[in-house]
């Protein structure tokens, strides 16, 4: 094995293991926010999603990784209500406030628009809320900058305030660090956690820098049309070498994580053959 690579491994002893853990007793013990339940989706003649389930519970993060390609995206529209699934459900809970930041956001460059006035555009953010929340994501400067003047960096933690103004219980974070360096990652996903702590809200988040995210994930789910494997990986490796991989342009169009399975996929992600390791 490489050392460069990340390895998860989630046999059957593993996975019970997991399940037996005191943590995350103790996290399947606390409500539920949200539940997709054999979730399937067809775009014309090819499955994007196929019986696919999940839950995120209160106070919970819950990363979903996978190819470009796999999925992530659909199941997230499915579970927001933004597309009916072909066949499955998804339950919320009653009154469920849900934040949603997306993975980018273009903005007209002619666009004469404020921090502040983009954030009072949302529902529910008034202005003491959005001093508010801006002071939480360490942007508060920013208030009445135009937005086409900021970096990429400022406008996800704008795009994180946005979704933080609805006061969620469950935030829902497409590729929270598109467009930002490795450092200012590294500083947005300590932010994600620290948020996830103070307000106790799940989180169900897309990324693939699962080598940043895992220290403060609850719960992997690799997505690949099925869930090929789930679960919590009981070591994370981070290898100089490996990170030094991560801002290259070939990594960022390819899952950073390896991983096995029991099985191979063609090119559109279906299972064509099993083997036993």
């Amino acid at each position: 094995m490489s050392k460069n690579d990340i390895i998860y491994h989630y046999s059957g002893a593993v996975a019970s293991t997991l399940r037996r853990t005191p943590e995350r007793i103790t996290r399947l013990n606390k409500p539920c926010l949200i539940e997709a339940a054999e979730v399937s989706v067809t775009f014309g003649s090819r499955a994007v999603l196929e019986h696919v389930s999940l839950k995120v519970h209160e106070g919970e993060v819950v990363t979903l990784i996978g190819p470009n390609g796999a999925g992530k995206t659909t199941l997230v529209r499915v579970m927001l209500g933004l597309l009916k699934p072909h066949a499955g459900s998804v339950r919320k809970q009653d009154g469920l406030r849900i934040g949603y930041m997306p993975q980018k956001l273009h903005i007209e460059p002619t666009m004469p628009i404020t921090v502040r006035r983009f954030l009072e555009l949302a529902r529910h953010a008034g202005r003491t809320a959005i001093e508010e929340v801006l002071k939480e994501v360490r942007i508060s400067h920013l208030l009445d900058q135009q937005l086409k003047a900021i970096s990429g960096g400022e406008l996800q933690r704008v795009l994180l305030a946005r979704a933080l103004s609805q006061s969620p219980q469950l935030l829902v974070l497409d590729e929270p660090a598109q467009g930002v360096d490795v450092g200012g990652q590294a500083e947005l996903y300590e932010l994600i956690n620290e948020i996830r702590g103070r307000h106790q809200c799940g989180v169900l988040m897309i990324s693939h820098d699962l080598h940043l995210v895992m220290a403060r994930t609850d719960e992997v789910i690799c997505l690949n049309h099925h869930i090929c494997c789930h679960g919590r990986p009981e070591q994370v490796s981070i290898d100089p070498s490996y990170l030094a991989l991560f801002g290259r342009k070939e990594a960022e169009s390819l899952a950073i994580y390896t991983h096995r399975h029991n099985h191979h996929h063609d090119l559109t992600g279906h299972v064509v053959e099993s083997t036993h390791e």
